[in-house]
C-alpha cells in the first residue's frame, strides 16, 4: 500500500489530473487545505472517493485570514474526519502572527476535541507550544508533518500517542535524518509534501514516497517489503481511532 499522509492536491497545476492519477494508481492519500474556503472548494470533487479523504485546513501562515474564515471551519467540521493542515509556526515568516495563530488553534483543538478526527500538524518553532495545546485538549490522534524541531521533545510526543509523516526533503539533510533515528518504527508515516517538495526540476506527486521507503529499509536494515509493511500498520492503528 502505498501511503502520503500529507500532500496538498489542490495545490498543483491541474489538481483534477493530479486527483485522477491518484485513483487509477489506487494510493491512500490524505489531501490537505490551507483554509476553508479551500476544502469547500474541492470537497465535491473528493467526497465520492475511497482511499483520497480531503482534510480541512487552517494553516498557520495564513493566520491574516483565520478570523473571517473560522465560521467556515465549524460549518465544514463535520464534513470530513481528517483536519489539515493545521498548527503553529513561530519561524521568522510566521511570528508575527503568533497571537492570532494560538488563539485560532486553540478554538480548532476545543471544537474537536472528543470528536474522531486526525490532524496533520504544522509545528515549525513551535514544537513545545503545539504538543501542550494537543495534550491540553486530550486530542489523541495527530500526526507532526515535516517535523523539523528538537531531538528532545520527541519522546513526549511519541508518548503522547503522536506520530510523525516523513518525507523525501527529511531524509536529505543530516538534521532530518537524526529526526528519523530518534522516531521508533512504529510511530513513522510517510508523506511527500507535494508540490513543495521538487525532486529533478519538477514537484512531487502523491505516492512518491520511494526514496523514505528505501531509505528506512538501509536504517532499519530491513527489506522495502517489511518497511512498507510497518508504515501501513501505523496508519491503520492511527486511522482506527475513527471508528
Amino acid at each position: 500500500m502505498i501511503i502520503d499522509t500529507h500532500c496538498h492536491i489542490d495545490l498543483y497545476q491541474n489538481p483534477r489530473k493530479i486527483l485522477q492519477d491518484c485513483v487509477k494508481a489506487d494510493i491512500t492519500v490524505l489531501a490537505m487545505t490551507n483554509l476553508p474556503s479551500h476544502f469547500e472548494m474541492g470537497y465535491p470533487h473528493f467526497q465520492s472517493l475511497r482511499k483520497i479523504r480531503l482534510a480541512l485546513g487552517m494553516h498557520p501562515l495564513m493566520a491574516d485570514s483565520h478570523q473571517k474564515e473560522f465560521n467556515l471551519f465549524l460549518t465544514n467540521i463535520n464534513k470530513t474526519s481528517y483536519i489539515g493542515e493545521v498548527g503553529l509556526d513561530f519561524s521568522r515568516e510566521g511570528i508575527t502572527t503568533k497571537n492570532i495563530q494560538i488563539d485560532t488553534f486553540t478554538k480548532i483543538l476545543k471544537v474537536i476535541s472528543g470528536k474522531k478526527k486526525i490532524l496533520s500538524i504544522h509545528s515549525r518553532k513551535a514544537e513545545k507550544e503545539v504538543l501542550e495545546l494537543l495534550q491540553k485538549y486530550g486530542i489523541t490522534a495527530a500526526i507532526f508533518h515535516w517535523y523539523s524541531g528538537g531531538l528532545g521533545i520527541i519522546d513526549s510526543i511519541v508518548n503522547s500517542g503522536y506520530y510523525f509523516s516523513i518525507n523525501p526533503a527529511m531524509i536529505k539533510s543530516s538534521a532530518g535524518r537524526k529526526i528519523i533515528s530518534k522516531i521508533p518504527k512504529n510511530f513513522i508515516l510517510t508523506e511527500t509534501d507535494g508540490p513543495f517538495i521538487i525532486e529533478k526540476d519538477l514537484p512531487l506527486k502523491p505516492g512518491e514516497t520511494s526514496s523514505v521507503v528505501n531509505y528506512l529499509a538501509e536504517e532499519w536494515k530491513i527489506t522495502k517489503e517489511e518497511v512498507e509493511k510497518i508504515i501501513t500498520s501505523n496508519f491503520l492503528r492511527i486511522i482506527s481511532c475513527l471508528k
